[in-house]
């Protein structure tokens, strides 16, 4: 029969087998450790890779808006040009009627026996300059632009009276008007154009 003596120390093979669980403790740690590396690694580089993309995608958002800004701009510029030009076409046109209606009411408020010599306007003041078979003439001459509704305001500047070659008098005169560009409502009844609107003649 043969017997079998562990001649080993008992201590020795503990510390052994210790080493052996340590090293295999740090080798399952280091592992762990370099895969939570590996995977903080991979989802920051996601993530930066997703922010980098938001931000490609953002620049690209605001390029087009920039460009679309700049269309509205340029389009806001050509609405105010045109504006510009439809408000310079109504002034003229109105400026083309109302030149109308100045001649139109400078013949019918004159009254027989008075001709005009002159015509001068500077802004709205017209300066009128004539000659009258008489001062009554002249003063008729006023009240009929007075009452007119394209003009306001007559005022008498210089009147002189001359004897004419025949024994006859006649006035000299220079008056100031205002001319109105749109036509005065003061002093007309609104209901007077529709009745006769409505009871025409």
């Amino acid at each position: 029969m043969t017997s079998h003596i562990n001649l080993l120390d008992w201590r020795q093979a503990r510390r052994e087998r210790r080493k052996k669980d340590f090293a295999v403790t740090m080798g399952l740690a280091f592992a762990l450790g370099v895969v939570t590396v590996a995977a903080a690694y991979f989802y920051t580089q996601g993530q930066l890779e997703y922010q980098q993309a938001r931000n490609s995608y953002l620049r690209t958002q605001i390029t087009e808006m920039n460009q679309k800004i700049k269309e509205i701009e340029d389009l806001e510029r050509v609405k105010a040009n045109l504006l510009a030009r439809m408000r310079v076409i109504e002034e003229l046109q109105a400026s083309r009627s109302a030149s109308v209606h100045f001649f139109d009411e400078i013949v019918n408020t004159l009254p027989e026996g008075v001709s005009l010599t002159h015509i001068q306007q500077q802004g709205a003041q017209v300066t009128i300059e004539g000659i009258a078979e008489s001062n009554g003439r002249i003063s008729t001459y006023m009240k009929n632009l007075d009452a007119s509704v394209w003009f306001a305001d007559p005022k008498l500047i210089v009147i002189k009276t001359d004897e004419r070659k025949d024994q006859r008098r006649q006035a000299s005169f220079q008056l100031r008007v205002k001319r109105l560009t749109t036509p005065s409502t003061e002093g007309i009844d609104p209901l007077e154009g529709a009745d006769e609107e409505a009871n025409p003649t």
